[in-house]
């Protein structure tokens, strides 16, 4: 199979070439050599980028699945990993059905003003709880980050 260069592989995942260059620096991905100054990948590189594109729409931060990968090149996942984040997407889902259902009986409910209806003042309290859990005592709300 031909070697594929940084452009060929841009073009046929989708990703700019900046992101392949910083999947390199993250230890995701590496070139099999040069032609001129531009990096060749095997064309197996294709198939990794989209479990790698797989693990990222699962919410896998890249450190963890840069884990998922033998030493080999060969994706090795702990299914208890696996069963954890989909027990974590479903708390996800679960928490925006609750959000869209909520949204969807504010924009019908007949209350002349949302505060009045007590399914709106439900929500706003949720909301209101999941903020106040997500700060730290006296400081600032905490976010996970991860490219």
């Amino acid at each position: 199979m031909k070697a594929l260069d940084i452009a060929e592989v841009a073009q046929r995942s989708g990703l700019p070439a900046s992101t392949l260059r910083f999947y390199e620096e993250k230890g995701l991905i590496a070139p099999i050599g040069r032609r001129g100054l531009r990096r060749l990948y095997h064309p197996g590189i294709l198939e990794r980028l989209s479990l790698i594109a797989l693990g990222r729409t699962a919410g896998f931060s890249l450190d963890e699945i840069a884990g998922m990968f033998a030493a080999d090149g060969l994706p090795q996942i702990r299914r208890g990993q696996l069963a954890e984040k989909a027990d974590e997407l479903d708390r996800s889902i679960r928490r925006m059905t609750a959000l869209r259902d909520g949204l969807r009986h504010a924009a019908r409910c007949p209350a002349p003003n949302h505060m009045e209806c007590p399914t709106f003042r439900r929500l706003v309290r949720a909301a209101g709880l999941r903020t106040a859990r997500s700060r730290p005592a006296g400081g600032k709300a905490t976010r996970r980050r991860s490219r």
